[in-house]
């Protein structure tokens, strides 16, 4: 009985490490694209697109993002206060159709089971409880929170790092690509994101002023350093700015342009 105890216990341990390396392998290579397709666009504000949702997940987007407020006892998306009287519910706009296309690829986010989806959600209001609401809600959505291609990345208002490991396993954070973490937090940490212009005032044309590049450079080999994955935001949306900012070796590619972004890297591949 003895040796069969000791011989279950070193097999969970070696499954244990097995599963560590696994992980570590895969988000290291995340961490690096060497050629790029829809897995590394990211989809801004995407409720502002005409379908939200859908057209960034026809194209096989890797990333795509909603903001919301707690108002008035709901996850409501919208950019500002003044587009909350349009009352679109986290639970319809993205939730509920999400759960769907799950149950659709049995259990998958993608048909292509090695397609993942990284759901971003942007607080606008109070950190910790929005945060909670929004743990509340998503556990009545198991199908989401059990899904393995899919992550859930908050972002904007959040809580104090010392909390990022207090909150369940599917939630994970967006760090701030110029800011040092506790280990505790950075293992909560999925991207590290950032507003491009603190770092350059480059308006997208020609090449980025090369001591802003290194700048930018010596941040993103950092993030990758510590096997995160880097976006940037307010960067110039335009097919020479995409390119300037994959020579950087950005994972995620903001975009407001779905189909153009979808074409660019289609091009690119050829």
């Amino acid at each position: 009985m003895e040796l069969t105890n000791r011989i279950t216990e070193n097999y969970n341990i070696l499954n244990k490490l097995l599963f560590i390396v696994v992980f570590l392998t895969g988000t290291a290579a995340l961490a690096q694209p060497s050629v790029y397709t829809t897995a590394n666009a990211h989809s801004h504000n995407d409720y502002e697109q005409p379908v939200p949702l859908n057209a960034a997940y026809n194209e096989k987007f890797g990333s795509i993002e909603a903001d919301i407020f707690w108002h008035n006892g709901e996850l409501l998306v919208a950019h500002t206060t003044s587009e909350l009287v349009l009352h679109r519910t986290l639970e319809e706009l993205y939730l509920k159709p999400l759960q769907a296309y799950i149950k659709k690829n049995k259990g998958y986010i993608y048909a292509d089971t090695s397609r993942r989806l990284q759901f971003m959600i942007d607080i606008k209001t109070e950190a910790v409880a929005t945060l909670n609401k929004l743990v509340e809600l998503l556990q009545k959505y198991p199908a989401i929170t059990n899904c393995p291609s899919l992550r859930i990345a908050i972002s904007g208002n959040r809580p104090d790092v010392t909390a990022y490991a207090s909150y369940p396993s599917f939630i994970w954070f967006d760090g701030e690509l110029y800011k040092e973490y506790p280990a505790a937090a950075l293992s909560r940490i999925v991207m590290m994101s950032d507003n491009l212009k603190k770092y350059t005032p480059w308006n997208g044309n020609g090449n980025i002023p090369a001591a802003q590049r290194d700048t930018l450079q010596q941040l993103v080999n950092r993030a990758h350093a510590q096997g995160k994955t880097v976006r940037f935001w307010a960067a110039p949306d335009n097919p020479n700015a995409w390119r300037q900012l994959m020579k950087l070796q950005v994972d995620y590619i903001n975009t407001d342009s779905i189909k153009a972004l979808s074409a660019f890297f289609g091009k690119e591949k050829k």
